[in-house]
């Protein structure tokens, strides 16, 4: 079964059940669809028998709401920009860093983020990276026309382009191709600007993507020729032999992200398992899957460093010559009002 395969019926299964691999019941995990696959817990199997138990969220608002009003989970997958507000609404507790000792593997920068470590004590470890660009069917699409963002708002295009369901991924785009390459030091102005464009930007989409998966889909029948896509999807199609390109380099720049685990307030199951799953999936046999399988980067830099430039080029991790906004935690006023207008863009106001 190929990946495109694989990622269709993983997403399928998703829309169908809340709580979907049922694996072993003491350690439940609230994830993105996709990270049940067997290359995310090598080491924890190898331990307990099984991997956990997932359950599934499509959207980080999505998956706050839903904690919020009671939903119970031992471990979650935000990325960073969610942590703070996670924090706030008192969802979450301490990690034991005693019981992952890869965490040590990871960069000083996550170690001292105000966000992320709070007195001494450690909310969010991040486990996963990766990079949002333009990807686009290359036989259809002439790689001088994706050369600036502002494809997504050519009348060449118009029905044939697809945004991601997410917003920050979404504002993202629009920051850029409004001029804002750093999102920590947005304007009120600058953030009128990226609502207006990205009003623009969705009367020339043919739909909104919820998962790698999705996206593939409507790539594959030749549905979405252009989309701003996580580096996943390219990666995975190119594997299966479809003449997809991705774009980081466009004059306005692409973007950058990393998300990671937290350790849920009153999780049901049991908390050495929590941290048996973290140490798992902070493995080198973890970053080998996730390089070479999905194409999004690892956050133990050391096993990083066993990946040659030849393979972070292929997969889209390599470093460019062109802006990148990097999606770190911002303003949670600013975020919140982006939520808001996000809400009223998808909807035609």
């Amino acid at each position: 079964m190929n990946h495109i395969t694989k990622l269709l019926g993983t997403a399928a299964l998703a829309l169908t059940t809340t709580t979907a691999f049922a694996a072993d019941p003491d350690l439940l995990v609230f994830d993105w669809s996709g990270y049940e696959e067997e290359g995310f817990f090598i080491k924890y199997a190898e331990k307990h028998g099984s991997g956990p138990t997932y359950a599934f969220f499509g959207e980080e608002e999505e998956a706050f709401q839903k904690l919020r009003s009671g939903f119970k989970a031992d471990v979650a997958h935000p990325c960073s920009q969610s942590v703070d507000k996670w924090f706030q609404a008192g969802l979450l507790e301490p990690w034991d860093i005693s019981k992952i000792p890869s965490y040590d593997t990871l960069a000083d920068l996550y170690k001292t983020d105000p966000t992320f470590v709070r007195d001494g004590e450690v909310y969010f470890i991040p486990a996963d990276l990766g990079m949002t660009g333009i990807a686009y069917l290359s036989e259809d699409v002439p790689a001088e026309d994706v050369a600036s963002l502002q494809v997504f708002l050519d009348p060449k295009y118009a029905g044939r382009t697809s945004l991601p369901d997410n917003v920050d991924d979404a504002y993202a785009l629009a920051y850029l191709a409004t001029g804002t390459p750093d999102w920590t030091k947005a304007t009120e102005e600058d953030f009128k600007k990226a609502s207006d464009w990205l009003r623009k930007a969705h009367a020339n989409a043919r739909a909104y993507w919820a998962d790698g998966a999705e996206l593939a889909q409507l790539m594959a029948t030749g549905e979405v020729q252009i989309a701003w896509s996580w580096n996943e999807t390219p990666v995975q199609m190119v594997g299966d032999d479809y003449k997809v390109g991705f774009q980081r380099e466009a004059a306005e720049g692409s973007s950058s992200w990393f998300c990671g685990y937290v350790n849920l307030k009153d999780g049901p199951g049991s908390e050495d398992k929590a941290h048996d799953f973290i140490e798992s999936f902070l493995s080198q046999e973890t970053a080998d899957y996730i390089v070479n399988e999905w194409g999004y980067g690892h956050s133990n830099t050391a096993a990083m460093g066993t990946f040659g430039e030849d393979t972070l080029t292929e997969v889209g991790l390599n470093d460019i010559s062109a802006p990148q906004l990097a999606q770190l935690p911002m303003d949670n006023a600013l975020r919140e009002a982006m939520i808001k207008d996000f809400e009223r863009i998808k909807a035609g106001f």
